[in-house]
């Protein structure tokens, strides 16, 4: 029951400008490197107070959507009390509880259990903070 969890924590540059990152290849590589063919969830969870986790599809334009939406919620303008970093940086600091800082996937077989169009994407809005850190954790 030793390697019933296994967690690691992959980098991720984001760059400066407002972004969804794919992690669904990262993902899978984790599993294939601890899962060995079990079943069980693997937690995606991002350690920063300006990004969030979601369950999109991507490619088609839909990564491209989320950021408009979130652009049109959460404008980056003056009305946002929390004002260090770049104009509207208050609004990255609500972004998490709108998008959660994490997402937990099921694992069937040792492999990530998403639908035909599903990838799991990282959401930062911050562009003043161009890396990231994303922990996955597998429990099987």
């Amino acid at each position: 029951m030793a390697d019933a969890f296994s967690t690691r924590t992959i980098d991720v540059t984001t760059g400066s400008r407002e972004t969804v990152h794919d992690l669904t290849g990262a993902c899978a590589d984790f599993l294939d490197d601890v899962a060995h063919g079990r079943d069980g969830l693997l937690n995606v969870f991002v350690p920063h107070a300006t990004a969030g986790i979601a369950v999109i599809e991507t490619g088609a334009g839909s990564d491209d959507d989320l950021l408009t939406a979130l652009h049109d919620l959460l404008p980056a303008d003056d009305r946002w009390r929390h004002r260090h970093g770049s104009p509207g940086h208050g609004r990255d600091h609500v972004l998490p509880a709108i998008v959660p800082p994490h997402a937990t996937l099921p694992v069937i077989g040792g492999r990530l259990e998403l639908g035909t169009w599903q990838s799991v994407v990282l959401v930062d809005t911050n562009r003043d903070n161009p890396r990231r850190q994303v922990r996955l954790s597998f429990l099987g």
